[in-house]
């Protein structure tokens, strides 16, 4: 498989962790994957996501449509309830997501999964398909003032 082009100028140091060329690229790989198993009657735009916890483990998701817009589930939203459901709420810590889409056009994470992912992991590395290149980010950099207690 050929290394996707990655564009870090979004990424500044203040992640507490780097992610690996290997590793963006198996993340980008198993979203893909998971992507083709998106249920999108009504959009045709379907979405996977692959995340890496910090216990390196590995979740996909993809993004499941309904006829009720609203209860649409996002594919990194989906990826994340995995992984609570596996390593449990209080012990799941996200060190990375990647998200890809079958259309190959730029799209970053919604608001709700920014806000999901930021929950997880304000340092995770967020890894996206940008303008001519996947794009590599924080949460926290994606959502600078989300909402907290």
């Amino acid at each position: 498989m050929p290394t996707p082009d990655f564009n870090n100028s979004l990424m500044n140091n203040s992640s507490s962790f780097q992610l690996t060329v290997t590793q963006k690229t198996q993340l980008i790989a198993l979203a893909k994957d998971t992507m083709l198993k998106a249920y999108a009657p009504y959009s045709q735009f379907r979405v996977g996501a692959a995340i890496l916890t910090e216990q390196g483990n590995i979740f996909t998701g993809c993004n499941v449509e309904n006829v009720s817009y609203g209860l649409t589930i996002c594919a990194e939203r989906n990826a994340i309830a995995g992984a609570v459901a596996s390593e449990g709420g209080n012990e799941f810590k996200l060190k990375a997501i990647a998200i890809v889409n079958d259309r190959g056009i730029p799209c970053s994470p919604c608001g709700a999964c920014r806000q999901v992912i930021l929950e997880f992991g304000k340092d995770a590395v967020v890894i996206f398909q940008g303008e001519n290149s996947y794009q590599s980010t924080t949460a926290t950099q994606l959502l600078p003032t989300g909402f907290s207690f």
